[in-house]
C-alpha cells in the first residue's frame, strides 16, 4: 500500500468516525448535534448512507481503480453536507468547528488523492505500449 493509499484511507477514515460522533450525539441528544431533520431528508438515513459509502470505498481501494475513486469522492462530498463551508455560518459554529475544519481537511486530502490518482491512470492508459521484442 503506497504512502498515497494510506493518506486517502486515513481522511475516509476521519470522516467516518467524525460522522458516526456526530450520529451518536444525535442519538444520545448531546449538544451540540445535527438537526434530527434537514429540509430535504433526515440526517440519520443520510449520514448512515455517507459512512456507507467512505466504508465501501475503503475497502475497493480508494485510489487504485475507478470505482474506489468514485466512491471516494462521493463520500468527501457528502461528508461536506455537515462540514463544508457552509457551517462557518451556522449559529453553532463556536461549538462544532473542530469537526468542521478536521471534516474539510480530509475532504481536501481525498480530492488531491483522487486527482493525482486519476491523472496517472490517465496518463498510463495514453502511454503507446513497446512494440513487440523491446521492453
Amino acid at each position: 500500500m503506497s504512502h498515497h493509499d494510506r493518506q486517502a484511507i486515513a481522511a475516509l477514515a476521519t470522516l467516518i468516525l467524525l460522522q458516526l460522533i456526530m450520529l451518536s450525539a444525535l442519538y444520545a441528544g448531546i449538544q451540540p448535534h445535527p438537526p434530527i431533520t434537514t429540509p430535504l431528508f433526515g440526517i440519520a438515513p443520510f449520514l448512515g448512507a455517507s459512512v456507507s459509502i467512505a466504508l465501501s470505498a475503503m475497502i475497493v481501494q480508494p485510489l487504485t481503480n475507478a470505482v474506489g475513486r468514485g466512491l471516494s469522492v462521493m463520500a468527501a462530498l457528502m461528508a461536506l453536507v455537515s462540514f463544508g463551508p457552509q457551517k462557518y455560518f451556522d449559529a453553532q459554529f463556536a461549538l462544532i468547528w473542530p469537526a468542521v475544519v478536521l471534516g474539510q481537511f480530509a475532504a481536501i486530502v481525498i480530492f488531491v488523492r483522487v486527482l493525482n490518482a486519476s491523472r496517472q491512470a490517465d496518463e498510463t492508459r495514453q502511454r503507446p505500449a513497446a512494440p513487440a521484442g523491446q521492453v
